[in-house]
């Protein structure tokens, strides 16, 4: 089991668009069993196809209340009527799994929450290079409606506003290189002395003599 401290917590959360959904499965494929990701607790119902446990923990409304009212969820909200939350037990799974990392992937409105929560966690942002280019992205997706199109690029840029909350920022711009830098930043995060402190402290202990 990975002791508690030296489990890094990682939040990544970007504008629609930004690639943010691309570059956190880059990150799992890249580090494998290393990582894990976070699956959120929702209680709309289950959509077809989708996979209880892997895509959300789908819980009633009374259970979801139940776990406010204990204090279980690192950040949680209300969209659309139904409620989405992080479950701070998402952290002991990772750990009970020997996880080195677990991704929150949050607004940043989530990311405020978790922050507040659980201080350690690490905030990185990603920006598109231009908002020019997300906006072609966003068109360029095919997915989505123009009225939900420019929705989405209206809310970018008070997405973007946030930016000073996060400890690291990433553009974007060449997935490649974007992917390098998160990658990057996982692994410094990780070798960290605050984290590594214990690791080091036990070595010493069983060094006596």
């Amino acid at each position: 089991m990975t002791p508690i401290d030296e489990l890094l917590l990682v939040i990544i959360c970007s504008p629609s668009g930004a690639g943010k959904t691309t570059l956190t499965k880059r990150l799992l494929q890249r580090f494998g069993d290393d990582v894990t990701f976070s699956v959120s607790h929702t209680t709309r119902e289950m959509r077809k196809n989708e996979v209880e446990g892997q895509d959300y923990h789908f819980v009633a409304r009374e259970v979801f209340e139940e776990m406010v009212k204990n204090d279980l969820f690192a950040e949680y909200a209300e969209v659309h009527g139904n409620f989405y939350g992080t479950s701070l037990g998402e952290l002991d799974r990772a750990r009970r799994d020997d996880r080195k990392a677990i991704l929150f992937d949050v607004d940043y409105q989530g990311a405020r929450q978790i922050k507040a929560k659980l201080p350690r966690a690490v905030g990185i942002f990603i920006l598109p290079p231009s908002m020019e280019e997300l906006h072609r992205r966003l068109v360029g997706r095919g997915t989505d409606a123009n009225e939900a199109i420019e929705t989405r690029f209206r809310n970018a840029r008070i997405e973007i506003e946030h930016y000073g909350f996060f400890d690291y920022l990433i553009v974007n711009d060449n997935v490649n290189d974007a992917a390098q830098k998160l990658e990057g930043i996982v692994h410094a995060e990780r070798c960290k002395r605050s984290r590594m402190a214990p690791r080091a402290e036990s070595l010493l202990r069983t060094g006596k003599t």
